[in-house]
């Protein structure tokens, strides 16, 4: 019996998983196979006569109408890769095969589904650059920056936040992108209600819709228009969460979102943002351990000031600057008078609590640029940047007087006491840093004997 083998080409072609496109000189599909609503979800009758050009990712269209037109000049295709939108909002990966019959002015092309593969290469890649990023970044902020450039590459068309979580002050940290404080951060207290706490309360990812009036935070769970991945999605899934969980620990979010009114996040970009997540968490506490490690070396313990260490370091590198800036610098030194008694009489914590106090009001007394450090016991110093003459070092050293003067509260008990201030300028009183410390430091001691002279 003789086989028709224009009735049985259908047939076969529709049992191949890849689907089979014919498209005309004009771009108007004349026919698809079956297997084309596996991959874009939708019909073949719903694509034939329509233009392919209706499903093409925006971003690849340029580059796939050039294609086109090598293949219809009888260049064959067997390695083309574009990105079109599933039926559903999604992005589908497709790999190519074609070529042109010239005899029926038809493109005939051949699609495989690479999305699977696309996104094992990203997350791949998302890993590898995560892992750069920590160990490029000296600080947490600059492993912060290293994300940002990663998700900007998974996610180019959304905004991106990172968002670290306090748990005893209720606080959340971000860095702070904007043009005037590119290095800096944010802070300020979880806002109850939105998706951002909902991703931070239960741990789990959730997908909400964007808030305009409030970056970053989404719509709450609230207001019934967000959800914990894997139940029904909202109306407008155009925000997406994910916890930072570091030993069973929520510390933080990741958020991206979209400003565009199509975009509606789905399953695959959660479990691509959970993957990177998930790494994010590992690498920000390894990177929170170093930055803590490198404090305790440069800080004191009890009050968290510069230790002697980092002291000199500072010292030397201002001395530097004033030489080559002709600038001036000066030099404080400081004791608290009858310390022991009040360790003896109040016990060690009371003392304690009192060098702790001390610390605080001495950063209060100076400016972000000045150095205050706890030489040992309860010795002090603090290096005084641009100042040049007595009169501007008086009216500092007679600010920390007035403020050290203020009662000390100590267990509930108000507590006065004074300090011994002795002080050096630069260049007047020596032009390198033993000289300097030599000469406030005896400054310091003819002041608790009460005899002060010059300071």
């Amino acid at each position: 019996m003789p086989v028709d083998l224009k009735a049985l080409y259908p047939k076969l072609v529709n049992l191949l998983l890849d689907p089979v496109f014919v498209v005309d000189e004009h771009g108007s599909i004349v026919f698809i196979s079956e297997a084309c609503e596996q991959l874009l979800g939708y019909t073949a009758s719903e694509m034939t006569g329509t233009s392919i050009l209706n499903y093409i990712h925006p971003d690849d269209l340029e580059r796939t109408l050039a294609a086109a037109r090598r293949v219809m000049s009888g260049q064959s295709h067997t390695d083309f890769e574009n990105r079109y939108l599933h039926k559903d909002g999604s992005v589908v990966h497709i790999l190519w095969s074609a070529r042109w019959s010239e005899e029926d002015r038809l493109r005939i092309a051949v699609a495989r589904d690479v999305t699977a593969l696309r996104r094992a290469n990203q997350i791949r890649d998302a890993l590898y650059r995560i892992s750069e990023a920590a160990h490029g970044a000296d600080t947490l902020r600059g492993l912060c920056d290293g994300v940002r450039r990663v998700i900007g590459e998974l996610f180019p068309r959304d905004d991106f936040y990172l968002a670290f979580h306090d748990v005893a002050g209720g606080l959340l940290r971000v860095p702070d992108w904007s043009a005037d404080q590119p290095s800096g951060w944010v802070e300020g207290p979880m806002q109850a209600g939105t998706a951002l706490a909902g991703v931070v309360g239960s741990g789990e990812p959730v997908l909400a819709s964007r808030d305009p009036d409030r970056p970053g935070l989404g719509l709450g769970l609230g207001l019934g228009l967000g959800r914990a991945a894997g139940s029904t999605t909202p109306e407008l899934a155009n925000w997406l969460g994910v916890p930072l969980i570091s030993n069973n620990a929520v510390r933080g979010a990741l958020v991206i979102e979209s400003r565009s009114p199509d975009t509606c996040y789905r399953e695959a970009d959660q479990e691509l943002l959970q993957f990177v997540a998930t790494q994010v968490a590992t690498v920000v506490e390894r990177k929170r351990a170093e930055e803590h490690l490198r404090f305790l070396a440069h800080h004191d313990p009890l009050t968290g000031l510069t230790n002697r260490s980092l002291f000199y370091d500072r010292m030397d590198t201002a001395l530097r600057s004033a030489s080559r800036n002709e600038s001036g610098l000066a030099l404080l030194y400081l004791d608290l008078n009858d310390f022991k008694a009040i360790n003896d009489t109040k016990g060690h914590g009371a003392g304690d609590q009192l060098l702790v106090e001390m610390a605080r009001r001495l950063e209060g007394c100076t400016r972000e640029t000045d150095t205050v450090a706890r030489m040992g016991g309860d010795e002090f110093t603090v290096l005084l940047t641009d100042i040049r003459d007595h009169a501007s070092l008086g009216t500092t050293v007679a600010k920390i007087r007035e403020i050290m003067a203020l009662s000390f509260d100590l267990g509930g008990q108000a507590v006065r006491v004074s300090c011994s201030i002795g002080t050096a300028l630069y260049p007047q009183d020596g032009d390198t840093a033993r000289q300097l410390l030599s000469k406030a430091d005896a400054r310091m001691y003819a002041d608790k004997r009460g005899t002060p002279g010059p300071r």
